[in-house]
Formats: structure tokens, sequence, C-alpha cells
């Protein structure tokens, strides 16, 4: 059972239908259709319903859902299957099978690539490369024989139209080492012509739109598939679009199998010879019969690679032996040389479709396998067999795949009981008898030797002269005619929906389906002239050669008669039935829900036929046999152990299924179950829903307490890291605090003793927290050392010290040279150095000055010469007090010119060049232009000198005079 599904999209598994009946079953068929669910089990088989759209069921996350899962642990899936099948061929060494059926368009060829998928998606871990080219070469080879197998039908855009069987050996750890695969029944007829609005096969589309001009030229053909007879009734087909780009995705796969260029070209050249052969035509001259169109012979012996004469002797005789060992030539009439060529355009690609069966397998056998070496070689089996068919004409094919079918169905049968016998005497539960329909009668009416339908086919193909089809017909009137499912219009006179004549119905389990005889005793001959096998086989092309190893037979040489077509088919039926009985098998039935193709159709009558011809109703009977439902008690009590009170959370009783039983008594379910050696059958579904039920009720308690104690544990365990992590954070913090401060202390504790205490030293990298405390330090040391050096510092050089820095703050980066490393005098003219011969006038001045104005001290006085506002100097001085600025004129004893009280001054500008030059800007815009002269040494620089000692002064004096403002001029 899938247990993963609520409700509400129908019961996942139709063995737990409340009845069965078909109404039950199509209901629930349909509900989940219209839901999306497009998979559903019946115990281990899935049928599969074709959404006719894209899904996401498919892909690497959906495979990771499903790997190593039980059935009944994921939705119903394909990919449960496929894991199915490889758990059970790897955990128990057993060859298993997955056997894929159902009707044209419901979806097998599909269903076959996601299990192959899956398989090469799930094996190889190690990504061997002999393993993984094995894996590559059997998914591309799907690609190929889809090419040459697969065609348009009115039901289905690629219907295979060839039974496929692919045998996927494993070595013993579960790695695909080889493989092989069988073909049955290829439509050959199909070469010959189609039913209205369906094509030949893809491969001759492809070739004549994907190929190169070139190549298209050497195969002597053109893109217009309307050119050619046996393509024409498909040439406007919708597909024609996909067939280039399809055609390259072949020759890409064929190269990767391994064909080589010359096999490849080979291929190419044998498909242009059946379209050339189709388009040969015969007319009749006199009692001769010679070709209308004789540039084809020459065209079809260079893609042949044989003689032209040959090839057209070929054609139009017939080579026969006597008795006596003479051989003659038999002229051809019109209606044999056209059955003849038809005949050779259908073995020919026949033939082709078989080689390349055949190559692929040379690649993917295994190889140099040892079983005492690499240990037991397993296998799983993939078949993908054409489903049953009921069309408006149903001819000698149709009777064979539906004798495929009633054969897989009774093998189908006989495995789900025997399977299911064997688990009820596994687990000592008694079996009760099934009564289901037994197809036996069917398969018996077709193959059963010197009664069944092929012998008396056969019988008839043998008998000399001229036998008919109607003949045939006879003969099994006279001798099936009591059959209770064999009938034809003689038989039952008054049922005119068949011919007499030509016309038998057998009463298959899927239903009744009426055969025409027409055509049966010729494709049951399927005969093909000697001539062409030997024409074929002396081609110089070794792949057209290989085809034909019969060719090497010379004429007059007795072989034994060939089997019929009919004998082959049913040889090839008891070999692969007998081949799947020896392995367990696994069952995919696919379903189309409608023939419009659209993903929300679901026509009732057309599903219901296939569920009866797959006798899917009977597959659930079979399989209920009194017990709906059964499982392992640990699998039991792990989903269902919430619903009593001895089994949650955990049961302490000895077995699994003591505890299995205490839950079922609990719920008074004893009577209505039975208990085997290790699982639990359950006789009625609702008692299933009843748990289910009483399940969900109790799962959103359970996640809630869940929730609640997962939510505190993540809670505890987040309070548990975060007092971590803040213990490590502090820890670390105060170690690079204490780093940083002893790598500190280590390189500034010799800096008192340093000649410049420390301006040098490099200051460590602080750690974040401590980067403003190393600003605050550095601020701290820069005052340290200032007061270090200035503590060194005569109190005499202070006012020099003070006027310099002043001077630095408003000048530098302003003015190269500023004199600041030269002692400064600042009242030269009472220097006698400065001023030998006036010092003492000077002095006298200033003494009457300060009398006169009671100034504090001077400030600065120098020579210099004055500049007025036309352009004329004068010698003059000046006289700086802590008051006033003085003009004074030198001689005259240094009388005093001008006097402009200090507070007038509103800046001072000087140049940025070498230059004496200063001028004091004053309130009422009389400006003083002065430069220094007479200076000893000459080369003095006083401008800064002046401009520090007014500042300092300004700065000393603070809020009670407004400090002027600086500024300096650029040099020109």
């Amino acid at each position: 059972m899938a247990e993963q599904e609520s409700l509400e999209f129908g019961k996942a598994d139709f063995v737990l239908l409340d009845q069965v009946t078909m109404e039950h079953f199509m209901e629930n068929l349909k509900l989940r259709f219209e839901m999306g669910r497009i998979y559903t089990y019946i115990g281990e088989v899935v049928v599969s319903m074709n959404p006719y759209k894209q899904t996401q069921l498919y892909g690497k996350d959906v495979i990771e859902q499903y790997q190593g899962r039980e059935l009944y642990e994921r939705p119903p899936h394909l990919y449960a299957v496929a894991d199915a099948a490889y758990k059970a061929m790897k955990r128990r060494a057993k060859d298993t099978c997955i056997v894929i059926s159902g009707e044209s368009g419901a979806g097998k060829t599909e269903a076959s690539k996601y299990i192959m998928q899956y398989i090469a998606a799930i094996t190889n871990p190690s990504q061997r490369e002999e393993v993984e080219r094995v894996k590559n070469v059997l998914l591309k080879s799907n690609c190929v024989l889809e090419a040459f197998g697969n065609a348009k039908t009115n039901r289905n855009d690629n219907s295979s139209r060839f039974g496929k069987y692919m045998d996927i050996n494993f070595d013993f750890k579960g790695d695909p080492t080889g493989g092989h695969i069988n073909n049955y029944l290829l439509e050959k007829s199909r070469i010959l012509h189609q039913q209205p609005g369906e094509r030949n096969f893809h491969s001759f589309y492809q070739l004549l739109l994907g190929t190169s001009d070139a190549q298209l030229a050497s195969l002597h053909l053109c893109r217009d598939p309307a050119a050619y007879r046996f393509t024409s009734e498909g040439a406007s087909n919708n597909l024609l679009a996909s067939d280039q780009s399809n055609f390259k995705d072949v020759a890409d796969a064929m190269k990767v199998i391994g064909f080589s260029p010359e096999e490849i070209d080979s291929v190419y050249k044998i498909l242009a010879t059946i379209l050339h052969l189709g388009n040969v035509s015969f007319v009749a001259e006199g009692d001769a019969v010679a070709i209308e169109n004789r540039e084809l012979v020459s065209q079809l012996a260079e893609l042949t690679s044989t003689q032209p004469e040959s090839l057209l002797r070929t054609l139009l005789y017939r080579a026969v032996a006597t008795g006596g060992g003479e051989v003659i030539e038999k002229g051809h009439s019109a209606k044999e040389a056209n059955y003849a060529r038809d005949a050779c355009a259908k073995a020919i690609y026949e033939r082709l479709f078989c080689w390349i069966v055949g190559r692929i397998n040379t690649v993917i056998e295994v190889k140099n396998y040892d079983a005492r070496l690499h240990g037991k070689n397993t296998v799983i089996a993939v078949l993908d067999i054409y489903g049953f068919e009921i069309f408006d004409s149903n001819s000698f094919e149709q009777f064979c795949i539906n004798y495929c079918n009633e054969k897989l169905q009774q093998l189908f049968i006989e495995l789900i009981l025997r399977q299911e016998q064997e688990e009820y005497q596994r687990e000592g539960i008694e079996w009760q008898h099934i009564e289901y329909f037994n197809n036996q009668i069917i398969v018996d009416l077709v193959e059963q030797p010197h009664k069944g339908i092929i012998s008396i086919l056969d019988e008839a193909c043998l008998t000399g002269g001229q036998v008919t089809d109607a003949m045939f017909l006879e003969s099994m009137n006279t001798k099936l005619g009591k059959h209770p499912h064999y009938t034809s219009r003689k038989l039952c006179a008054t049922d005119k929906s068949m011919e007499f004549g030509r016309d038998f119905r057998i009463k298959h389990y899927a239903g009744n389906v009426t055969y025409s005889v027409e055509g049966f005793i010729d494709k049951n001959k399927d005969t093909l002239f000697q001539d062409f096998k030997r024409l074929m086989y002396n081609s110089t092309d070794p792949v057209l050669r290989d085809m034909w190893p019969e060719g090497e037979v010379s004429i007059t040489e007795v072989t034994k008669r060939p089997l019929t077509a009919a004998t082959l088919f049913k040889n090839s039926m008891v070999a692969l039935v007998e081949n799947l009985a020896s392995k367990e098998p696994y069952y995919v039935r696919c379903i189309k829900p409608n023939d419009q193709k659209s993903p929300l159709l679901f026509d009732a009558e057309r599903c219901r036929h296939q569920v009866e011809y797959l006798g899917l109703l009977e597959n659930v009977r079979v399989r209920r046999a009194g017990f709906a439902y059964r499982q392992p008690y640990d699998r039991f009590l792990l989903r269902y152990k919430m619903t009593c009170e001895y089994t949650w959370p955990n049961h302490l009783m000895p077995t699994d299924q003591e505890a299995t039983r205490a839950l079922i008594d609990q719920h008074g379910f004893q009577d209505d179950v039975a208990y085997g050696h290790t699982k639990l059958f359950i006789r009625m579904p609702q008692i299933l829903f009843c748990l289910e039920q009483e399940r969900a009720q109790l799962i959103p308690i359970i996640v809630l307490l869940l929730q609640k104690a997962w939510r505190g544990a993540l809670a505890r365990r987040r309070c548990r890291y975060l007092r971590a992590i803040y213990t490590i954070m502090g820890h670390y913090r105060r170690h690079k605090v204490k780093t940083y401060l002893l790598e500190l202390v280590r390189r500034f504790q010799g800096v008192r003793s340093m000649a410049d205490y420390g301006k040098g030293v490099e200051w460590p990298d602080p750690p974040a927290v401590l980067a403003q405390f190393q600003e605050n330090s550095k601020l701290l040391f820069r005052r340290w050392r200032a007061r270090q050096i200035v503590k060194n510092i005569p109190p005499s050089d202070m006012g020099q010290i003070q006027a310099k820095v002043a001077a630095m703050e408003v000048l530098q980066g302003l003015r190269k040279d500023w004199g600041c490393q030269r002692n400064w005098g600042r009242d030269y003219l009472s220097s006698v150095a400065e001023n030998p011969v006036m010092a003492t006038q000077f002095a006298r001045r200033v003494q009457a000055l300060r009398d006169k104005v009671h100034f504090g001290s001077v400030l600065f006085s120098c020579h210099v010469r004055k500049i007025n506002r036309f352009n004329k100097s004068r010698d003059r001085a000046i006289l700086v007090t802590d008051q006033h600025l003085y003009k004074l004129e030198p001689r005259k004893q240094y009388k005093v010119m001008r006097t402009l009280p200090l507070s007038m001054v509103t800046g001072v500008s000087v140049t940025s060049c070498q230059d004496q030059l200063v001028v004091f800007h004053t309130k009422n815009h009389d400006d003083l232009v002065i430069c220094f002269h007479k200076m000893q040494p000459e080369e003095d620089n006083r401008v800064g000198e002046l401009v520090g000692v007014l500042v300092d002064h300004f700065k000393t004096v603070g809020g009670s005079v407004r400090t002027p403002g600086f500024s300096s001029w650029p040099c020109h």
C-alpha cells in the first residue's frame, strides 16, 4: 500500500477498494487521473496512466526519494517498481524482470525509458569507466531502436512497432556489466503501406530531412518524402519538423554505441535502397516484363554494391533448379515482380533492424566474466511488448500480437498466483481458492499442436497446389467449429458484422476480435526468392553481406523448409515465457485515458476496455485472496503504534508480533486479521481506513508535542551556544587587550631615556575595543613628551618659543622659510650689533614713549623701508609695543611719524617667497606697507618673527582685543 497519499486522491492501491467491482475500479482510476495521480498500485503492480503532458514526477530529486525505499513507503511510481526489482536482484541474487504492457499510445516506451534512467542513476557510485560505458550504451540504444522500430500511428506519435526484451547484467556489487536485446515481430508490412494519417518508420523521414545535401545527393535522394511510394502517405505529417534534430541525435547515439563511420554509411545506403526500390515499376512487353524506370537499377546497384546486370536479372527473373540439377530462369509476371520487389523491401528492412540489434548486442554483451572471480552474474530484464490491438481491420499482425498478449496474460496470472501462494505458505496462512478467468483455453486455441490456428495455417501453407486464404478459413471452420471461443460468418450466419469467406472471430479474454484472413497465407509463408538472398550475399558491402548468410547456399543444394512466420513467432513467445517464468516478475500496466491525447479527458469506455484486456480486476482479486492488506509487523507498528497505549511511543513486549496483536485487540479487529510468521494480514480495507483515520487525528497532536520538545531543545542548545560564544569572546577580547597592553609597555618602557623621548616609536595596532583608548593615549603621550621638552627650556627662552609656535600655526605650509631655525632678537633697534650708532637714541625714544603712554613691553623693532600709495619708499623704523605700532624716522632720532593702536590692526599679509614685505591692514583701510632692511645679517628672515610675535601677543590678551587675520600672497 502507498502510505503517503490522503484519500482525497483516491486509493493508492486498488487492493484497498471497498468492493472489487469494475465500477469501483473505474471510479478510483478516474479520480486519481483527475487529481494528477497517474500511478496506482495493485500490490506490487503499477498501473500507469498516460498524462499526455510534462510532469514533475521525474529527475534526480525524485530518484533520491525512492532509492532504497520499500514499495509502500512512497506514493506509487515507476521508480518504486524499478527499485524493488533492483533490490531483489542485489539482496537475494535473484534474476528479476519488469514487464511493461499496454496498447499503443499508453506510454510503454516512456515507462521503459524512465526505468532505465532510474537503474542507471542508482548504480556505479564509484564511477568505474567500463560500467559508465555500458550504462551509456544501454541508454543510447533506446534512441537508435526507436528511430528504426517506431512509427507514428493514429493512436501514438511514437508507437513501438516491435516487441523489445532487454536483459541487463549486473555484477555482485550491483553495477551493470552488459546486456542483451531481443526483438519480436517487427511490423515490416508497414514498409509497404500505412493506414491513412500514419507514417512509415521514423528512420526514413529522418534520413530525408536530416542528412546533408552532399550525402543526400550521394544517395540519389531528394528532401521530399512524397517523392517515394513508401513514405508518401506520411509526407504531410506534423512530425517532419522534429525529424532533422532527431536524425542528429540518432547519429550521435550510433557513434556512442560504437558503430563505425563505414557501418553508419551502409545503414543510410540500405535505407535509400528501400526507398528507391519502392519506386521501381514494371511494365509488360508482350510475354515478358521490363522495368519502366531503368535509371533506378544503376542507382540501386551502386547503393547495394552489386552488379547492375545481376540486380536487373533478380528483379525480372527467378532461378529454378530442376530435378536433374539443371538451373533455369523463369521470367516474372508483372504481379510476381511487384510481389518480389515488395517482399525484398520488407526483408531488407527486417534484416537491417535485426543487424542493428545484433550490433548493439556485440557492444553491450558481458565480456571476460568469470563467476569464480567476479561473483554471480544477475539479471534485470525489461520487457516492452505491444498491447492488445483491435482495429477496424485486423490481419495477421494483430492475430500474432493478441496471441502474445494472451500468452503473457496467462503467465501474468499464474505468476501472481504462485507468488501469493508461496507468501501464504511462507507465512503459515491458509490459502483460499480464487475464481478467475483462465485464458489457457484461448492460448490452446491458437498454439495447440495439430489443432490450433497456427497448426492449421502451417498445414495450409505446406499443402501443394494453389491454397487460398478462403480455403484456410474453411479448414478452421471445420476443425474449430465447436470451440467456444471461435466463430465465423459460416458458423453464425446471423452475425452480419462478419463477411462470408473472409472473417473469423476469436473471443479473447479482452473482448471479441474479428480477423480478416486475407493475406494470412502470404504473410505466414513470408516468401522471399533465393535470388535476392544470393544477390545481397554477393554484395561488396560487408554490412549488407552479413545480413544474408543463407545466400551462400547453392541453388542446387537441397535445404530444409524454413519455419513459417507464425511458428517462428510462437516459438519465440514460448521461449520468452519460459525465460520470464524463471525470474521474479514486476509489472507495469499502461493505460491511455483517451484517443484525443488530452491531459484532461477521461474516456470511461476506452479505459474500461483496457482494464478488461489487461486483466487488472482479476489481478486485484488474486492479490486480495481473502486479505486486502499485508505488512511486516515492524512496519505496521512504525505507522500505527500511536493509536495504542501499549505500543506508544515504544512497546515493551517480547516481539513485534505480540505488540501488533495488542494494538489490534485494543481496536477490536481481532476477528478480521490473521497473523503470519513475519507479517500481519488484514481482511477488510475498512480496518486499514479506520486505523488511518485515527492516526490522522493523532498526528497533529504528536507533531505539536514534537515541535514543542524540539523547539525547547533548539532554544536550550542555542542558549548554550551563545554562552559559550560570549565566554570565548570575553576570553579572546581580554587576551587581545592584554597582548596589546604588554606590547605597548614593551615598546614605550625606555622612551624617557631616548633623545627624542619616543617620537620614532611605532604604536602597535590596537583591538577595535581599544581604538579610542589608543587615540587618547597618543594625545597624553604627546603632551608628556612636550612637557619633557619644555621642561628643559630656560625661562628666558619661553617667550621666543611661544612666538615661534604661534608663527608655525599660521605660516606652516604657506611660507617655506620663516626664520624658525635662528634666534629671535625681537627688539633689534636696541641692539648695538644691529644698530651701533643709534641704539642709545632709540632707547631714549622708547623710554619717552613708555613714560607718555605707559606701555608694558616692546614686542618688535627693526629698520624698514616704508612704501606709500605712490610707490615711493623711504627709510623708516617700526616699533611694536603691547599697545601701539609706531612708524619712526631714524634720521630724526627716531621721531614718531605715525602711531597706530594695535586694536586698529585687522590683519597682516605676507608673501610666500623669501622677500621681507609685510602689509598691516587697518580698520580705516589706511594700510601700512613695509619691507625689512639693514638687517644683520642681511639675509636674515624676520617676517615669521613679526607674525609670531603679533599672534602670540593677541593670543595672550585673549578676548580683550580681537586677533587679526593673516594671509600669504603667492610669489610672482
